[in-house]
């Protein structure tokens, strides 16, 4: 009774996305209170029957009730609890379902505090949200209902959920990444709704800015997480593959970061109006194009579901509608919103607009690597693979002229300035770049590899620059020390953000250049030396776990004759699934990794290892907390927060 329950209840939210959609709208183009009025209340009926519909799958995993396919398809009775909950959205009917949850909450979210906006403008936004509510129902109902019985045939213990998935990173990391996923839909649903308006100002720019940090942030820091995961969990070292789907994230990341001082652009200056629209139109649509990536099957991934063309077409169909309607409007309306502030050469507005023009040209370069091979082999001219080469040649290029223009952007003054005055400082932070980006490699790993050093010149750079624009700031009217205090939490977090995009490209040019990976055949009181590690094959002892069993061996490792760590590296087979798996063991430290992956176990009795020492790996990852503790403290400004009245009074 209770699956059939939840399929009644996302129908039910159906019905109300679909006057959500209708309703807001015709009383805003009429300007009739009542209909209008009927936004909130209706967004929480869609809201509450969504979010039942997600508790009554979750029961259904929480109590094996393999009746439903879904669960018999992705969970088993011997799992543990807290991974059958996780498992609700392991697979893709369940991370649909989520995907509308999380969609739905932002719309509520716009619903609950967005009360000091005019009612036709909240009118406007709520209904865009509710269309696309509405086309992510019809997507679950039509093609990925999550409640379909298997009667009266059905698993008695489940097949269980995949042994990859089975990790403490499949409770955190989707959920975050799909809500920055859809809550760059809060963005596109303010361009939208000005577009309808015929209108931009400052008051819609200041409006959208706090949902797109938000949406900013979890994207940032859904990322992160997915990295690490990948890193630990697959087994291979790697933190980054340029994987499609790994893409499909980092194409909207890219984009929502441009719109973000985009935006910051447009509030303040009143500039880059249209350019602000587009891309929050742009930022959305790459995150619907990440949905047809992954639940398509067009793309190769080992990310992405299992393919089915009826899914395909829904997604391609709807994304076409979406973005073609976009556009279109964009065309017949975006003259009326275009800025007619002028700004010089020499501005703050003019080094924002040319990292929001590199931030665009890399995420073209992503997707045109993306699609590329798909292109291709639709044309009939054969299988091709665009690579790691392509993807760091391109990147690079691109972010050598960004973090110089990132550097010198927050020195330079609004609207206008004088090139000669930065000139003097400019220079000693260039030679202080040079020396150190050459001074270091050397200290640090005893030798100097060029793309290491062409990194550390992009974030030291960054580093010295975003500290001497800190303490200029600092010391403008206060000693050092008290104008530290008095700085706005945006201000800090600007500074957190850079700093964070150098300690990452930092992390890469380390990691990528120095590490060093060895494949051996160890066995008991076997030893191996790599980079001054010493590391020595203690013995494989059994491992019972719950629902898989298997070996781990025990690896100690020592530097100097002392005792530096000890690794676990674990080979698990799990019998439901009747898959063997991999878990790396790891030492983790501030300036590097040790890592151990166990292989197969050889006719001789010895094993196969892989061991990788990883210098400051971390690094990126501290990196990107950074940027995302940066755009928290964005958003705890109180300038987000202006008084209702001052609202209305700009936006009506």
């Amino acid at each position: 009774m209770m699956p059939e329950i939840g399929s009644f209840l996302l129908c039910l939210a159906l019905g109300l996305a679909l006057l959500l959609s209708i309703y807001p709208l015709w009383g805003a183009a009429r300007q009739d209170g009542r209909l209008m009025a009927l936004a909130r209340p209706l967004t929480w009926g869609m809201f509450l029957c969504i979010a039942a519909a997600f508790l009554v799958l979750v029961h259904a995993f929480v109590v094996n009730d393999f009746t439903v396919g879904y669960v018999a398809t992705n969970s088993n009775s011997l799992l543990p609890v807290y991974y059958r909950i996780a498992a609700t959205w392991g697979a893709h009917e369940g991370s649909l379902l989520l995907w509308v949850l999380l969609l739905s909450t932002w719309t509520l979210a716009v619903a609950i505090f967005s009360r000091g906006m005019p009612q036709d403008a909240l009118a406007r936004v709520l209904a865009v949200m509710g269309m696309i509510n509405l086309g992510f129902l019809l997507f679950i109902i039509l093609t990925s209902n999550p409640f379909t019985r298997t009667l009266p045939n059905f698993a008695i213990d489940g097949r269980d959920l995949n042994p990859m998935l089975q990790d403490i990173g499949l409770i955190f990391h989707p959920p975050l990444l799909y809500m920055g996923y859809v809550g760059f839909s809060v963005a596109f649903a303010f361009a939208i709704a000005s577009l309808m308006a015929g209108r931009l100002d400052t008051a819609w720019a200041r409006w959208s800015r706090p949902w797109t940090t938000a949406a900013w942030v979890f994207l940032t820091i859904g990322i992160v997480l997915g990295s690490a995961w990948a890193y630990y969990e697959l087994g291979w070292g790697g933190w980054w593959f340029w994987d499609p789907v790994e893409n499909a994230s980092f194409m909207p990341w890219l984009a929502g970061t441009a719109l973000m001082h985009s935006l910051a652009v447009t509030e303040k200056r009143g500039s880059f109006k249209s350019w602000t629209v587009l891309l929050a139109i742009t930022a959305f649509s790459l995150s619907l194009l990440g949905t047809f990536l992954v639940r398509s099957g067009v793309l190769v991934s080992v990310h992405s579901f299992a393919s089915d063309p009826a899914r395909g077409m829904f997604i391609l169909a709807f994304l076409v509608i979406v973005i073609g309607s976009s556009l279109l409007l964009y065309a017949l309306k975006g003259g009326q919103v275009r800025s007619r502030v002028q700004s010089e050469a020499w501005s703050r507005e003019s080094f924002l607009l040319g990292n929001n023009v590199l931030l665009i040209a890399a995420m073209l370069v992503v997707l045109l690597g993306t699609l590329l091979p798909l292109v291709h082999k639709q044309l009939g001219l054969g299988s091709i693979s665009v690579g790691e080469p392509f993807f760091n040649t391109m990147f690079t290029w691109l972010m050598a002229p960004f973090a110089l223009m990132l550097g010198i952007g927050p020195l330079v003054r609004w609207r206008h300035d004088e090139p000669q005055k930065l000139w003097k400082r400019l220079g000693v932070g260039l030679l202080v770049t040079l020396i150190l980006s050459i001074v270091l490699p050397w200290l640090l790993q005893d030798r100097i590899e060029a793309m290491t050093v062409i990194g550390l010149l992009m974030a030291i750079w960054v580093i010295l620059l975003t500290l001497m624009e800190l303490h200029e700031r600092a010391t403008h009217r206060h000693r050092f020390l008290a104008g530290l205090r008095h700085l706005s939490r945006s201000h800090w977090g600007m500074v957190l953000g850079h700093l964070g995009v150098a300690v990452t490209v930092v992390g890469i040019a380390f990691s990528t250049q120095y590490s060093v990976e060895r494949d051996v055949r160890m066995k008991a009181g076997d030893s191996v030396d790599i980079h001054n590690y010493h590391f020595i094959f203690r013995d494989v002892h059994n491992l019972q776990g719950p629902n898989y069993s298997g070996g781990v061996a025990i690896i100690d490792v020592a530097r100097n004759g002392k005792p530096e760590a000890v690794l676990h590296a674990e080979k698990r087979f799990y019998t439901a699934a009747r898959t063997m798996m991999t878990e790396a063991a790891i030492s983790g430290g501030f300036t590097r990794d040790l890592y151990a992956a166990l292989g197969e176990e050889l006719d001789d009795g010895s094993w196969a290892v892989r061991i990788y020492y990883k210098p400051f790996v971390r690094w990126i990852w501290f990196g990107g907390v950074f940027m995302a503790v940066g755009g928290l403290l964005c958003l705890l400004d109180p300038r987000y927060r202006s008084r209702k009245k001052a609202q209305r009074e700009e936006l009506a």
